[in-house]
Order: C-alpha cells, then sequence, then structure tokens
C-alpha cells in the first residue's frame, strides 16, 4: 500500500505520524509496511525520522508537481490501497483535534479505540541509539525557545527569566539560543540521533517548538511546553510527563499554522506579556516543572 505525503514536511508532524503508523501496523489496520511517498528536499534532521524507522516504511519521492490532492500521481494507481494526505496541513479535519488522531484515522484506526501505549512515542527510544554529549553536565535543564517559526518563537525576555529561574533552583541550564548569564550554549546537533542525545540527556525541558514535546515523552523526560496557536491537547494529551501552559492569541484563528505577516508575528509575542509584565506566573510555571522532576 502507498501513503502519499506521508507524514509531512515538520519534524514533529512526522515523529507523531511514525508512532500512528506503527500502532496501524500493531493493531492490525495495514496489511504491511507500507511505502511512503514524501516531497523531496526535507531537511536532515526530518529524514532521520524515516531513518530511525525502516523496518516500518519503505520512502520515496513525491514529486513537488504532484504536491496537492488536485494533482493525480500515476505511481500511486500500483498500490491495491492508496492513502492520500497530501496537504493535510489545510485539512478542515486536522484543525482542532489532536494531531495522533487525525493519522490514526487517516490509516483506518478510531482513535477511542487505540490504547493510550499506542498513542505515544513509543516507537522512537527502542530505534534511536542515545548516549551522554561531550561538555554538558550529568544533570542539566534544557531550554529549547525557538520554533520552526517566529510565530512560536519565546521572547528574549521571556528566556532570559526563565533561565534565571531554573539556575536559581539550582540546575544546570542548556539552552538552544544564545545563553544568558550562567547558561551553557546547547550543541549543534547535526542529526536526529544527537537531537535524541540531547533531549534523553536532560532532566526536565522547557519549549515553545511543538516539535521537542513528543521527543521529550519518548525518552521519559519531564517536559514544560507553552502554545500559543494550538492547544496543549492537540499535541500533547496523552504525555504523562508533560506540563503546558496555554497563551491563545485575540485575534488570531484557532490552530494557525503559518504566520499570515507581522502582525500576527507580533501579538503572539505580546500574549507573553498578557499576565504581567514582571512575569510573574512565569516564575511560578518554572516551579511547577522543577518539582515535576
Amino acid at each position: 500500500m502507498a501513503i502519499l505525503n506521508g507524514f509531512g514536511r515538520s519534524l514533529g508532524d512526522s515523529i507523531i505520524g511514525v508512532q500512528a503508523l506503527t500502532a496501524a501496523l500493531a493493531l492490525g489496520a495495514l496489511p504491511g509496511k507500507p511505502v511512503l511517498f514524501r516531497l523531496p528536499g526535507l531537511a536532515d534532521m526530518v529524514q532521520g525520522v524515516y531513518q530511525a524507522a525502516p523496518d516500518l516504511c519503505e520512502v520515496r519521492d513525491l514529486p513537488w508537481e504532484a504536491a496537492t490532492p488536485d494533482i493525480a500521481f500515476p505511481p500511486a494507481a500500483r498500490f491495491a490501497r492508496c492513502i492520500d494526505i497530501r496537504d493535510f496541513a489545510f485539512d478542515p479535519a486536522f484543525r482542532g483535534v489532536a494531531m495522533i488522531d487525525y493519522f490514526l484515522r487517516a490509516l483506518g484506526l478510531e482513535p477511542a479505540s487505540v490504547p493510550t501505549a499506542h498513542r505515544r512515542n513509543s516507537w522512537l527510544a527502542p530505534r534511536v541509539t542515545v548516549s551522554p554529549i561531550a561538555g554538558l553536565p550529568a544533570r542539566y535543564a534544557l531550554v529549547c525557545p525557538r520554533t520552526s517559526m517566529a510565530l512560536r518563537d519565546m521572547p528574549d525576555p521571556v528566556h532570559a527569566i526563565l533561565v534565571s529561574e531554573l539556575l536559581k533552583h539550582g540546575l544546570p541550564t542548556v539552552t538552544q539560543s544564545p545563553p544568558p548569564p550562567g547558561a551553557i550554549a546547547a550543541p549543534q546537533t547535526g542529526d536526529f540521533a544527537q537531537l535524541c542525545s540531547l533531549v534523553a540527556g536532560a532532566a526536565l525541558m522547557v519549549s515553545a517548538d511543538t516539535a521537542m514535546p513528543h521527543l521529550a515523552d519518548a525518552f521519559g523526560v519531564p517536559c514544560l511546553t507553552f502554545f500559543t496557536t494550538h492547544r496543549p491537547e492537540w499535541r500533547m494529551r496523552d504525555y504523562t510527563r508533560a506540563l503546558a501552559v496555554h497563551l491563545p492569541v485575540p485575534g488570531l484563528p484557532d490552530a494557525l499554522e503559518f504566520s499570515r505577516g507581522p502582525a500576527d508575528e507580533a501579538a503572539a509575542q505580546a500574549v507573553w506579556f498578557a499576565r504581567g509584565s514582571n512575569l510573574d506566573w512565569l516564575r511560578a510555571e518554572t516551579g511547577r516543572i522543577v518539582r515535576a522532576v
């Protein structure tokens, strides 16, 4: 069988999509290892997700000229069954639901019938070899303030206070952004296994990026994630060691996938300060994740 655009171009979509595929294979919803037709030119980090799971799927190119479901893709006719999820980010059924549920339905499963263990990222840890990263403390907090788009990025003043609070709690703090005083710059992670090692070695993680909590769940790392454009349950409903803060942005549509311009980004940045410019709420949330360790 074939899956067209399985499972998108982003890191987070890919991690969750492979979990849905794992569940569909384990529960008998698919007849065997499918062929994923994927758009070319993917980031190495995203390609690493599929390279980690060769037992679950075969990957072939989906030409750009066949990127949307409005365009026929003749090679699909060679398969007994074809699941077409091209342009799924624009599918109304994708918005406002847990991503894992969307992919499970596309693969022929009713999400409510799927055990929780199959809705978490259980596929990942057994297939990726992680090891301690040289130069980092044995126990550290990992901060991930940047995302795949400016719309969801953590503002620099928020990042600085967050790091300061983690350090006050006695945790060496590693950040993927330029480090404030006392923090450690995260090493460049050139491939998916290195990124997994960075997450797996953390005592806790704080993130504005919705992809990173999927890795935290896979490796059992407590994680605090801030959500602006999406509700937390749409991305991390089933994660047992996850904490979330929802910062809904007035004037922005629910489940906004892409920025429409600078006004959207300014509104998303401003919402971090809407509860008070002194950010006391942030200090309280930082304490909450430290206590969860």
